[in-house]
């Protein structure tokens, strides 16, 4: 089952029905890495995903739960599935879609962060998405987008320009 991206594994394998709020399109993560409350974006597609999911979940093992309490990765035992069973599941997915590479859980949340940079979003804003604290944790993350900084121009680039230019200015 998709997720967000910028969610860690054992952030989505304990979301409970009452995290998500479809209306704003946001799923709120409780006691995330760091003891720390947060929201991330949903897109509406996973939002449709998840309400396929919930139609098809099996539920007798925690029929007895109320409604938002309930977890909606069931695994055994009417409990969440555990985030190495939901990386299983992952790399199950990968090799099934034909991916070679080594993958990750985390290489998602990496590639989303890279993404993001990559088309010009603020690194503070990429930040507050992935939950860190420490801006130079998000920064990790940029060593990977050398597309943008070869795009980048230097203001040395110009000094020879900018010499020319005050040469001119003094000569008839």
């Amino acid at each position: 089952m998709p997720s967000p991206p910028t969610m860690r594994a054992g952030e989505v394998v304990r979301l409970k029905v009452g995290d998500i709020d479809g209306e704003q399109e946001i799923i709120r993560i409780v006691q995330s890495k760091g003891r720390k409350d947060s929201n991330v974006m949903l897109p509406g597609d996973i939002l449709g995903l998840l309400r396929d999911w919930w139609k098809e979940r099996p539920t007798g093992q925690d029929a007895d739960v109320a409604g938002p309490d309930r977890v909606i990765f069931l695994g055994y035992n009417g409990k969440h599935l555990s985030p190495r069973q939901i990386s299983r599941l992952f790399k199950q997915a990968a090799k099934a879609a034909g991916i070679t590479k080594p993958v990750t859980l985390h290489t998602l949340r990496h590639s989303f962060a890279t993404h993001l940079l990559e088309r010009g979003v603020d690194i503070r804003v990429i930040q507050a998405l992935l939950g860190h604290t420490k801006l130079t944790t998000t920064a990790r993350y940029a060593s990977v987008a050398t597309g943008m900084i070869s795009a980048v121009e230097s203001p040395l680039d110009n000094l020879s320009q900018a010499k020319r230019k005050k040469g001119k200015k003094g000569a008839p």
